[in-house]
């Protein structure tokens, strides 16, 4: 029987993605383990592999569409002596009748533009309109086609779709026609003006700005840090830790190591994780019907990429030196900035570290990420006036801060849990016992 092939869910707050290639053509025979495909998700853009054997009888959804809803049937594997009409068939059976079934020439919807009318074929399905192709019937210009999105950014644009050479099938306009012409435009500004008449200002006070679309990650990150703020009571505790010491450990450890030097944060990880086995009631997360005291100590590290951050997982850091968080901190980055993480390296962890001292940033506040408890933000090391056995010194000082779910940890359990953070930097020899 033919089998379909879902957009597959490839991360936790996955909704819809983008279906950016596919490696494979209609007709391509297909093995277990093969790329068929590359998604682009609210994390990164990530292969996807068969796991049954076939071919691939038809494609739905073509490459460049984007929103595309997980779960939603992007092609079909037909078994050896299959035919197409044995794929139609399984699309009639999903959607109990025929108004999904697959077609030689797709659905068009067809555009008039002297009246702007707009007549739709019968089976079409609502949210289906990233996939349908637009025909434009004018009296005097040839047909041509374009996808909804296409024209879309090219009305937005004002790019006239009859310059454009299509290189979908069939001459189809997609996206990535319209991107390239506006790449190689000089970038435009908007203006806005709030005012009108004999009270408008002048020119140099009229808002300018250049309008950057939202990216699926983008989205996803406004949607949980919003979900987060709105639906965790957070609570925030500071400590100041003195490094000097932890330093000079670094310092001496990378002159024996031929490559791939130990940073502060590799120290930082370190010790959050042994502070954790430390104070395991830290260790937790929320849910409406349970809180979860989690046995591994899996540290989500925030990283920045294009468009966003990801935080990938240092699993069982209590378990390993700092050596071994150096490395696997190192490729995790690596890879997550050329969007090449698998989805359990970045789904879960127990506990969260967002470091911003390389910016020079002394002390902020992280949301938590969900359905973590709390999150440590690390500020930057530097120079400051302590007062040592009544005398004033200098330290070199790293402001940390606690964000901290109030339903899951308590004050006193985030006390406890700093403490033992604090201990463990100012005394970085028993990291490495």
């Amino acid at each position: 029987m033919p089998i379909p092939i879902l957009m597959p869910a490839l991360s936790p707050t996955m909704t819809e993605g983008n279906l950016v290639a596919w490696h494979k053509q209609e007709g391509d025979s297909i093995s277990p383990g093969e790329v068929i495909a590359e998604i682009e998700t609210d994390k990164a853009t990530m292969e996807v592999e068969a796991v049954d054997e076939g071919s691939l009888g038809k494609i739905i959804v073509v490459a460049g569409t984007e929103g595309v809803s997980v779960n939603t049937t992007i092609a079909v594997l037909l078994e050896e002596g299959e035919v197409l009409d044995d794929a139609n068939s399984v699309l009639e059976s999903q959607n109990n009748g025929p108004t999904n079934s697959i077609q030689t020439d797709k659905p068009e919807l067809v555009v008039e533009s002297s009246t702007n009318e707009i007549a739709v074929a019968n089976n079409i399905e609502p949210g289906d309109t990233e996939n349908i192709e637009t025909k434009y019937d004018r009296s005097d210009e040839p047909r041509f086609f374009v996808s909804p999105l296409a024209k879309r950014m090219a009305e937005q644009a004002e790019i006239d779709l009859n310059d454009v050479k299509g290189s979908g099938p069939n001459g189809r306009i997609v996206k990535s026609d319209i991107d390239k012409i506006l790449s190689s435009k000089a970038p435009q500004t908007k203006i806005e003006s709030h005012y009108s008449g004999a009270n408008a200002p002048v020119a140099n006070n009229i808002e300018a700005y250049e309008a950057v679309p939202n990216t699926s990650m983008r989205k996803a990150i406004a949607r949980r840090l919003t979900e987060s703020k709105q639906t965790a009571p957070h609570f925030y505790m500071t400590i100041d830790c003195e490094i000097d010491a932890l330093l000079e450990t670094r310092t001496q450890l990378n002159e024996k190591i031929e490559s791939g030097k130990i940073s502060v944060n590799d120290f930082v990880i370190r010790a959050s994780a042994l502070a954790m086995r430390q104070v395991p009631s830290a260790n937790a997360s929320w849910t409406e019907e349970e809180t979860r005291i989690h046995k591994n100590v899996d540290i989500s590290i925030a990283v920045a990429i294009d468009g966003g951050l990801i935080t990938p997982i240092v699993k069982n850091a209590d378990n390993k030196g700092l050596q071994t968080i150096s490395d696997e901190m190192r490729d995790l980055a690596e890879r997550a900035r050329n969007g090449k993480l698998s989805p359990e390296e970045f789904q879960g962890g127990t506990f969260s570290i967002s470091n911003l001292g390389m910016y020079g940033v002394k002390e902020f506040s992280a949301v938590i990420n969900p359905p973590q408890g709390a999150i440590l933000a690390v500020g930057a090391g530097e120079k400051r006036a302590v007062v040592k056995d009544n005398a004033l010194a200098i330290a070199t000082i790293m402001t940390c801060t606690l964000s901290v779910d109030h339903r899951v940890v308590d004050g006193a359990v985030g006390a406890e849990f700093l403490s033992a953070f604090k201990k463990l930097v100012e005394d970085p020899l028993t990291m490495l016992l």
